[in-house]
């Protein structure tokens, strides 16, 4: 089985051009299928069944999932490669996944997130990062992997290469525009370390930004401003989807900015904004509650 994973990674990280977290959760994940089968390719359904069984033993509900739905990309691309003549993934289901709502940020926290003391170039820098991201709703990993050359500030956007190297071009606002202006102009260079670099937001090393990099900044940030709200990296992207929502913005423009394939991944946030519209209700109407 080794060779046919080797082939299937090399499938998407050259044809698909998956990220590479996306690429190491494929592998780790089939990784763990062939040591559970003793590296046998030929399987049949009973089998996989055993393998579910031992994923529910360890693993939650969105893991056993995301284990099966590697598993069903994976069969599908041998199939389709014919290197397997049945694919056994084909009848098996995944689990059913209760939908959680996204933590989002209300625009007064979001205020006082963005309101940072620029002392040093760390200061600007991180500036930069948050406005960039509130202001256009990157994902962590599309603000990290920016260039230099993808921000054009003459005319107030922002080139991304999303999931699958797609591009999409992104508006800034004006706070976003002058915060990278300033951080490119008079501070970016003084984070070289080992020479230049093409990256936009660098590290204390002098090497792009890591995604748990970025994320300890802005926990650090959140606790010094006494922002209470639970955050995952995806926090600012989450916001602002939920405030153009609420602010007016059609549903389909929400979609062209987040960079979504398919509406449904956009439609959650109906429903963050549907939610403080009933808690809203319930606290303020007379016969609310």
């Amino acid at each position: 089985m080794e060779k046919y994973i080797e082939k299937f990674i090399n499938y998407l990280l050259f044809e698909k051009k998956y990220s590479t977290n996306t690429i190491t959760s494929y592998e780790k994940d089939l990784n763990k299928f062939k040591n559970f089968s003793g590296n046998k390719m030929i399987l049949n359904k009973n089998d996989i069944e055993n393998y579910i069984k031992y994923l529910n033993e360890s693993l939650d509900t969105r893991s056993v999932s995301r284990n099966i739905s590697t598993l069903k990309s994976f069969y599908k691309y041998l199939k389709l490669n014919k290197e397997i003549d049945k694919n056994i993934m084909e009848t098996i289901t995944n689990p059913k996944i209760k939908k959680s709502l996204p933590k989002v940020l209300n625009e007064e926290e979001i205020n006082k997130l963005l309101d940072i003391k620029l002392n040093d170039n760390f200061d600007y820098r991180n500036k930069a990062m948050l406005e960039l991201m509130y202001s256009s709703g990157l994902r962590v990993s599309e603000l990290i992997n920016l260039k230099v050359n993808d921000v054009d500030l003459e005319n107030e956007a922002v080139r991304i290469f999303g999931k699958g190297a797609k591009e999409r071009i992104v508006p800034l606002n004006d706070y976003a525009t002058d915060a990278i202006k300033i951080y490119v102009e008079n501070h970016r260079k003084e984070l070289f370390k080992h020479g230049e670099n093409d990256y936009l937001f660098l590290n204390n090393h002098g090497n792009k930004m890591t995604r748990q990099g970025f994320f300890k900044i802005i926990k650090k940030i959140a606790n010094e401003k006494n922002i209470k709200t639970e955050f995952s990296p995806h926090t600012l992207r989450h916001s602002f989807a939920t405030h153009l929502l609420k602010h007016g913005a059609d549903l389909r423009s929400i979609q062209e900015l987040l960079g979504h394939s398919d509406i449904s991944s956009t439609q959650i946030y109906t429903h963050i904004t549907n939610e403080k519209l009933q808690k809203n209700y319930e606290q303020y109407h007379p016969h609310g509650k």
